[in-house]
């Protein structure tokens, strides 16, 4: 029992990690991008260039004008690609469809994503920027207006995956759990029979 117990613990530990690791960055993320601070500036008090062409930051922040899908594309690649190479092209259609679906922006599903990658990583079960986008964006768009929290939905799709679930499992658990009408009824259990039950008529 007590290797059963220290392994619950750990995949315990590990999904609050992650829960309060994507929390701390939504607080951040969002207060970047209702706040109204002024843009990063050097010691001189100049602007400083968020974007270039031939480096990748760790993370987009709400003052970077990089295009969010050649972003994730070149994090993916681990070097820059042009704008008009076809991974970037697929991103960017992904994007879209994901932004009309969740209520972040781009460039906070693009950080999101990156860090489910990450921590998807870390566990052993690497999948592909786009089929996290699109997997869970498929999810999030059959709600119409009422649009869904990425950074939430990747908090359950982490988790569901730490626990042993794979990618299509895991879309699955996560679908029955956003659209609950689609989920089977359970089934009340079977009346006893005659044969079943007790002497003086109890079941």
């Amino acid at each position: 029992m007590r290797p059963l117990a220290a392994g619950l613990a750990a995949g315990l530990a590990a999904g609050l990690a992650a829960l309060l690791l994507l929390s701390a960055c939504d607080r951040n993320e969002t207060s970047g991008e209702t706040s109204s601070a002024a843009p990063d500036r050097g010691d001189d008090g100049a602007i400083v260039a968020s974007t270039s062409e031939d480096h990748l930051p760790d993370w987009l922040s709400p003052t970077d004008g990089t295009d969010p899908a050649r972003w994730l594309a070149g994090r993916e690649a681990g070097h820059p690609l042009p704008g008009d190479a076809a991974a970037v092209r697929e991103l960017r259609e992904s994007l879209d469809r994901a932004r009309s679906a969740f209520v972040e922006d781009k460039r906070m599903i693009a950080n999101r994503t990156v860090q489910l990658g990450q921590m998807l990583s870390e566990i052993g079960k690497t999948e592909s920027y786009r089929g996290l986008i699109d997997g869970l964006g498929g999810i999030a768009s059959v709600r119409g207006r009422n649009k869904s929290l990425y950074g939430e939905m990747c908090q359950h799709y982490y988790n569901t995956r730490a626990q042993g679930a794979d990618h299509a499992t895991a879309l699955t658990r996560l679908e029955a759990r956003e659209r609950p009408d689609i989920a089977a009824p359970e089934m009340p259990p079977d009346p006893p029979r005659e044969s079943e039950k007790q002497p003086g008529g109890q079941p």
